[in-house]
C-alpha cells in the first residue's frame, strides 16, 4: 500500500477548508493500519489518523501521513436477559450505528441521532446531545498503540470520560488510533426514555406523539437538529464550536444576579452548565459575519464557512467572540473542536 502525495483533504473537513496533507491512505482493515503506521514510522512522519472530519480545523497543510480510518461492520452480542452489545469499527458513520440500534428495537443513543462524524471519534469527544453522553452506554474500545502496534483494550475507565473530553484528547492524544466501539445497550421494551431535555418533549408533542418509543425520539432529535444547525453538505461548519462552560455555584450567583434570566443546568458535581449559545447571542454575535466566516443565523454555537474561507479567518472570529463573552460574563470559552 502506497500513500498517495499532495492529497486535498477539502472533501475530507466538514469546514471545507483548502488543507492538504503531504501523504495520505485510507485504511479499510486493521492489517492495512497497521502496515500504515509502520511506513510513518519508517519514514518519520507524524500520524494523523481522520474519521469524517467534522470536528476538526486544519490551521494549515498537514507534514505528515493522512489515514482515513474506514474500519467497517457492526456486531450484535447478547449481554444478560435484555440487554446487547453493539461493537462496531471504527470507520463506521455514527447515525448508521443508531439507526442499526433503532432496527433492533435496542435503546440508549436514539438521543445522539444524526450527529455528523464516524463511530471511532465518538469516544474521543464523549459526544453528547439532549440529556445524553456516549460513556452512558460505553462499554469498551480497541485501539491501536502507534508505538508498540498492537491492539489495547480499554473500558471506560481507562478511557476517563468528561464534559466533551477523554483520555484520548490528553495523555492518549497521538499515540493510539482506535479500531472499534461496543456500547451496552438495552431492549426497548424494558428501556427508560430519556425526555430530560426539555426541546424533545416539546417537539414529541408538535408531532402528536403521545406515549414515545426510541423511534419518536430518534425522529424529534432529528428534526430540532435539522430546524437549528446547518448541513455542513451545504455549509461549512464542524457542529458546536465551543464547550458550555461549567462554572463554580458562587460564579452562578454573581452572575444570576446581574443576569436573572440566565438559563442553565445544574450538575452533579455541584458545578453550574451554561448555555455558551446564550453567552454568545446576548454579545450579539448570532448571525454576523466576519470575511467570509461567520455565526449561524440559528445557532450561535455554531461558527460557519460562508464560501472560501479559510482557518485563519475562523479562529479570528472564534477569537472576537471569545473575548467579548470575556468581557461581558467574566466566562471563558474553550474550543470544542480539535484544531490542528
Amino acid at each position: 500500500m502506497k500513500p498517495i502525495e499532495n492529497y486535498s483533504l477539502r472533501n475530507l473537513n466538514t469546514f471545507g477548508l483548502n488543507a492538504s496533507a503531504r501523504y495520505y491512505a485510507s485504511a479499510e482493515s486493521l492489517d492495512e493500519l497497521r502496515e500504515l503506521v509502520e511506513w510513518a514510522k519508517k519514514h518519520r512522519l507524524p500520524l494523523l489518523p481522520l474519521g469524517g472530519g467534522s470536528n476538526i480545523l486544519l490551521k494549515d497543510d498537514y507534514p505528515g501521513l493522512v489515514i482515513a480510518i474506514n474500519l467497517g461492520g457492526i456486531e450484535s452480542l447478547p449481554f444478560g436477559e435484555n440487554k446487547r452489545i453493539l461493537r462496531a469499527g471504527a470507520g463506521v458513520e455514527w447515525h448508521d450505528l443508531v439507526l442499526f440500534a433503532l432496527k433492533n428495537e435496542l435503546g440508549g443513543i436514539e438521543n445522539l441521532s444524526l450527529i455528523p462524524g464516524k463511530t471511532g471519534a465518538a469516544p474521543i469527544q464523549n459526544i453528547g446531545a439532549y440529556g445524553v453522553e456516549l460513556k452512558d452506554v460505553f462499554y469498551e474500545l480497541e485501539a491501536l498503540d502507534t508505538l508498540q502496534n498492537e491492539i489495547l483494550h480499554f473500558n471506560a475507565r481507562d478511557c476517563r470520560f468528561a464534559y466533551r473530553d477523554s483520555y484520548f484528547k490528553n495523555e492518549g492524544k497521538g499515540r493510539y488510533i482506535i479500531t472499534s466501539v461496543s456500547l451496552k445497550l438495552t431492549a426497548a421494551r424494558d428501556y427508560k426514555l430519556n425526555l430530560s431535555y426539555g426541546g424533545i418533549r416539546q417537539k414529541l408533542d408538535e408531532m402528536g406523539v403521545g406515549e414515545a418509543g426510541i423511534r419518536d425520539v430518534s425522529d424529534a432529535v432529528i428534526r430540532i437538529r435539522k430546524e437549528k444547525l446547518p448541513d455542513p453538505s451545504v455549509t461549512g461548519n464542524a457542529g458546536s464550536f465551543f464547550k458550555n462552560p461549567e462554572i463554580t455555584k458562587p460564579e452562578f450567583e454573581r452572575l444570576l444576579a446581574a443576569h436573572p434570566d440566565i438559563p442553565h443546568f445544574r450538575l452533579d458535581s455541584g458545578r453550574i452548565k451554561i448555555p455558551a449559545a446564550w453567552l454568545i447571542d446576548r454579545c450579539g454575535w448570532k448571525g454576523r459575519k466576519v470575511g467570509r466566516a461567520a455565526t449561524h443565523h440559528r445557532q450561535a454555537l455554531v461558527l460557519v464557512n460562508t464560501g472560501g474561507a479559510d482557518a485563519e479567518e475562523i479562529l479570528y472570529l472564534a477569537e472576537m467572540i471569545r473575548k467579548d463573552v470575556e468581557k461581558k460574563f467574566g466566562i471563558a470559552l474553550t474550543p470544542e473542536v480539535n484544531i490542528i
